[in-house]
């Protein structure tokens, strides 16, 4: 009985033992997985400001408590955000390839003729060439809106042109921190590019990220809504927006948003950024418009985060605030960021603006267009099902 009693309590022993190391081995691994996720992550983390460029930040009127604010607060439903989670539409990316315009780089060789041209790259990238000078927004050549390599929104289809085979640019313009509008690996590619000497203009504070990855601090122009900056003979001016900024899930709002107006001796562009409707828009039209082309997200909403987010009808209202004549639609068409089907934004965009006969241009990726002649919009998009206005609406808060 005895040896019975020992033979239980040897065999107990073991197998706590080996729980004990398969414990040990289990907690080996995940401490391994969290260090890999952070190595990978954590140079396109970016950097916190200090020092001079913090303490211009503390001196922005945006700046409230330890961190920027919007003038109109922006309405979150959270519970709505997460309902809508689960029940995201049967459409949230294409099934099939999309028909991208490849490659073609030596149209840039020839100036526009009519001195603005604007290739749209999907979502919020675009090469606008303007009076001489070549300007691109938000640049993304990444797989995927993230940190990381591995995990997060991937792209659906491959840039239309690659990186290397752009033509050189005088300015970057970065609208703020968020993974799918400030992309550290292309950010220090174009910062690496051999005789192209670009300028990067950006938020107060987002600068830091920069040069965390090396930018020189020569190369990085920091601007407070409003403020000017010139390379060569144009002008570029941040714009207010309505929006917020982070990176790490800690840093909230710690870097300022903007929009961006690019003004040049013939022509004037509207970039957008993210943003929702603001009064303030009116007054960009009225000191900086009219604009011949204007950039506006209509992509990535929910009636949840109605401000976040401008959506398409909104947007429609937008350009004819800032006094566009041509507006392209940006935001869409390359990243699943919202629950809504990937064609509902481009629909509802049109919609809106044959009710007011508003100029509408639908490139497909990578294609060039002049808007002095802009190309009638061609559906080159599938059929898909898609809600009205009606149905779903996205309502601005506090517009007046």
């Amino acid at each position: 009985m005895r040896a019975c009693n020992r033979g239980a309590q040897v065999k107990s022993m073991a197998l706590r033992s080996r729980l004990a190391r398969g414990v040990r081995w289990t907690g080996v691994v995940v401490a391994l997985a969290v260090v890999g996720t952070a190595a990978d992550a954590w140079t396109a983390l970016g950097r916190s400001a200090d020092g001079p460029r913090r303490a211009r930040m503390e001196r922005s009127p945006q700046w409230q408590d330890g961190h920027f604010e919007n003038p109109q607060p922006l309405q979150n439903d959270w519970w709505g955000s997460l309902t809508a989670m689960f029940d995201p539409s049967p459409f949230v990316g294409p099934a099939a390839p999309l028909p991208a315009v490849q490659g073609d780089r030596h149209r840039f060789e020839t100036p526009p003729a009519s001195g603005l041209r604007v290739t749209w790259l999907g979502h919020s990238t675009s090469l606008i060439e303007l009076d001489g000078h070549r300007v691109l927004t938000d640049p993304v050549w990444s797989e995927r809106a993230s940190p990381l390599s591995w995990l997060g929104p991937r792209r659906w289809y491959a840039p239309p042109i690659p990186l290397g085979e752009l033509p050189r640019v005088d300015a970057v313009v970065i609208s703020h921190d968020h993974y799918d509008h400030l992309d550290y690996p292309t950010v220090a590619a174009i910062a690496a590019m051999k005789d192209w000497d670009t300028t990067f203009i950006v938020p107060v504070g987002v600068g830091a990220h920069l040069a965390s990855w090396g930018v020189p601090e020569a190369r990085i122009v920091e601007l407070e809504w409003w403020e000017r900056t010139r390379v060569r003979g144009l002008e570029v001016v941040a714009t207010p927006a309505r929006h917020a900024s982070g990176r790490t899930g800690i840093d909230k709002d710690a870097t300022l948003w903007a929009g961006y107006a690019l003004l040049g001796p013939t022509h004037r562009a509207y970039y957008s950024g993210d943003t929702g409707l603001f009064p303030a828009m009116r007054d960009i039209g009225a000191r900086l418009g009219p604009f011949d082309v204007t950039m506006i997200e209509v992509g990535q909403y929910h009636r949840a985060w109605p401000d976040w987010h401008i959506g398409p009808e909104q947007a429609v209202i937008a350009h004819r605030m800032v006094q566009g004549r041509v507006l392209l639609p940006v935001h869409w068409g390359l990243f699943t960021l919202a629950a809504h089907g990937w064609t509902e934004p481009i629909e509802r965009v049109l919609a809106a603006a044959a009710q007011g006969g508003d100029t509408v241009v639908v490139p497909r990726p990578g294609q060039s267009f002049e808007p002095a002649a802009p190309p009638a919009p061609e559906r080159w998009w599938p059929d898909l099902p898609w809600q009205t206005a009606a149905q779903h609406p996205v309502v601005s808060t506090q517009l007046n």
